[in-house]
């Protein structure tokens, strides 16, 4: 291929990862990733890497390079991989295929191809979120052919809100909890610094609860248990010492009261059954924002130490449970999860 011509750029590239086109259409098609060196564009160094939690809200420009197929240059994702692009303005999501390197004339976060803009139905400058994904097989099929996949269920206009406060003026921003994934560093002549603190998360963004820690210290073996009292059988008038070993009030030995009969209880009707299946949709750091993430969702908020967790059930099925997860994951809580709580 032809160099990209450098006149009238502010920036300074390494040579522009392309996907091979391969032979034949299969899944070696997908392999090897291109990585590539740190490079920059306009004063804003990208650092490619192969991370699989990638999540970030910016904006969509036009890479013509890309013709008709569903594709895409991005900064720092591996070429070739795959992500869902939404539009921010209608919550349309589809599916993409990386396959360049850019765009080496801004810092938008995305590129995509003519056919990618026209399926996603949006114009260049569109704000999008895009989030990496391992779709299928026949879907990698599709896109490697130069042919769509069928669209992801739109996001709901809720989530969009959400994801429309974390759109920074120009370039992009993670949505993840974490920003040690940074893919932006501006070259100023000093390391940029690290925070230590948490950021401040976006409703909507789950947080995992750390799990309760096992004991580290060695659990004591217990007590023995107390002498049992010596019966006296010369005081008894049965003869079998019962009554004087254990008096009905007698202060220094506990009483033992025998345990009242009860009559049988009815076996559990299908409804008091319920309760087997919950799904975490997230977990927040105070109960307002739980609140009103929930409401949105028809879920509730159960407390857990510190934090609060957002979740629907409990369902007497696991059929009910998983048409609710995919509920929950089509308003954006892509790490939503079905547990079984203890009867």
């Amino acid at each position: 291929m032809a160099g990209i011509a450098l006149s009238g750029c502010n920036y300074n590239a390494a040579p522009r990862n392309i996907a091979p086109a391969p032979s034949a259409n299969g899944p070696a098609a997908d392999y090897p990733m291109l990585i590539g060196p740190p490079y920059q564009v306009n004063g804003v160094t990208y650092r490619p890497s192969d991370s699989l939690n990638y999540d970030r809200v910016g904006y969509a420009q036009l890479d013509s390079a890309g013709g008709a197929s569903i594709t895409a240059a991005h900064h720092t994702m591996p070429v070739p991989s795959y992500v869902e692009v939404t539009s921010l303005d209608t919550g349309r999501t589809i599916l993409v295929r990386i396959e360049r390197r850019g765009p080496m004339d801004s810092n938008a976060l995305i590129a995509l191809s003519p056919g990618a803009l026209d399926q996603l139905g949006a114009k260049p400058g569109v704000p999008v979120r895009v989030r990496r994904v391992n779709p299928p097989e026949e879907e990698r099929s599709l896109l490697r052919s130069g042919q769509q996949a069928s669209p992801r269920m739109d996001t709901p206009q809720s989530l969009l809100d959400v994801l429309k406060q974390r759109l920074p003026a120009e370039g992009s921003a993670s949505l993840l909890a974490q920003e040690d994934q940074t893919e932006e560093e501006v070259t100023s002549g000093e390391k940029p610094i690290r925070q230590t603190s948490p950021s401040p998360r976006p409703a909507g963004v789950a947080q995992a609860v750390p799990a309760p820690k096992a004991p580290t210290q060695p659990q004591s073996p217990p007590p023995p248990p107390p002498p049992l009292p010596t019966v006296n059988p010369a005081k008894t008038s049965s003869g079998d010492g019962f009554a004087d070993a254990f008096p009905a009030r007698q202060t220094s030995v506990p009483v033992v009261q025998p345990t009242p009969q009860t009559s049988p209880q009815p076996k559990p009707s299908a409804a008091a059954k319920a309760g087997r299946y919950m799904v975490q949709a997230a977990t927040f750091s105070t109960m307002e924002r739980a609140k009103n993430a929930a409401r949105k969702l028809g879920a509730h908020v159960t407390p857990s130490g510190k934090y609060f967790l957002m979740q629907t059930g409990p369902f007497v099925s696991r059929a009910e449970a998983q048409a609710s997860l995919a509920k929950v994951k089509a308003a954006g809580y892509s790490d939503a999860r079905i547990f079984t709580r203890s009867k």
